[in-house]
């Protein structure tokens, strides 16, 4: 159902281009919004509609955004992923949401899941007037994801990573079998990365390679600790892009953090089938206790 669903541009700061976003405004009564984002390389139209309208239905308003130089917002070059830019299109996206008629800028809560799922742990240490967090098979430890790519295609990576910084233009393709030069490439990866992806959209699959050279130094779940909002972690048992075991130690350490296993589920099949709608249930039910639409 996307009846409801307004297409809209977020102001970023400096004057630079615009976010590109949906905002699905409540119809209830409730002050209380939701803002998503994607992963590495995703975009809004890679089944966050499935949560956005999910969150809408029980009463929220949300909003949901693309990053920079990423899907429907402009920039260049195109896919890039750059942790301290997205970082700062997430306050933009904040300080929208906050100032939107009909919402409580002290009920806002975040919704972040694989890259993002990193970006909003971060955000909630930071932002002590986040309400609630949930961050699904996050991206907690650049260490521990870097070594999932396997050996083989590592030179590869670091090779045009090193180009991409120096030169430009040089990219590497974002999902890949394994031993490709990819930047997620486990053996399941082909198989259930595609559904998210609907048919006929020009997805981007390759993104500007220098991001190689930069993850390894990024672990926002060292910010777990600092997160003083509740926190729900929803942790993937078989995720073979965002290892769980890094996940749950950092989970451990927040003050209001929430674990939920999903076993048998891999990194990209929280986002549609069983898996989503067994998820689905249980966020609404973290934010029925800690952002309640009646706010």
């Amino acid at each position: 159902m996307t009846s409801n669903r307004i297409n809209i541009q977020i102001p970023t700061s400096h004057g630079q281009a615009p976010l590109s976003s949906w905002l699905y405004p409540s119809t209830s009564k409730s002050k209380s919004a939701i803002i998503l984002a994607h992963g590495l390389g995703g975009t809004k139209e890679l089944k966050l509609s499935n949560y956005a309208t999910s969150f809408h239905k029980a009463g929220y308003t949300c909003v949901v955004f693309d990053y920079r130089c990423n899907g429907e917002t402009a920039g260049h070059p195109r896919g890039l992923v750059d942790w301290k830019m997205q970082q700062e299109d997430w306050k933009s996206a904040i300080a929208y949401t906050r100032q939107l008629e009909g919402v409580d800028g002290d009920c806002v809560a975040l919704f972040g899941t694989s890259f993002s799922g990193g970006h909003v742990i971060q955000l909630a240490a930071e932002d002590h007037h986040i309400r609630a967090v949930i961050s699904q098979c996050p991206f907690t430890d650049g260490v521990r994801s870097s070594m999932c790519v396997g050996l083989r295609a590592l030179p590869g990576l670091v090779w045009a990573a090193m180009k991409d910084t120096l030169f430009g233009d040089t990219t590497v393709k974002l999902v890949g079998a394994p031993g490709e030069v990819a930047l997620m490439n486990a053996p399941d990866v082909l198989k259930t990365f595609p559904p998210l992806v609907p048919d006929g959209y020009a997805f981007q699959e390759d993104v500007p390679a220098r991001l190689v050279m930069r993850l390894p130094f990024l672990r926002p779940g060292s910010y777990a600790s600092k997160v003083q909002c509740p926190i729900l972690f929803g942790v993937c048992g078989r995720d073979s892009v965002a290892p769980p075991g890094p996940t749950i130690s950092y989970a451990k350490s927040a003050p209001k953090g929430v674990i939920k296993m999903h076993d048998d589920v891999g990194h990209f099949e929280i986002y549609y089938g069983e898996a989503f709608e067994k998820a689905i249930r249980e966020y609404l039910k973290f934010l029925q206790t800690n952002l309640p639409i009646d706010v």
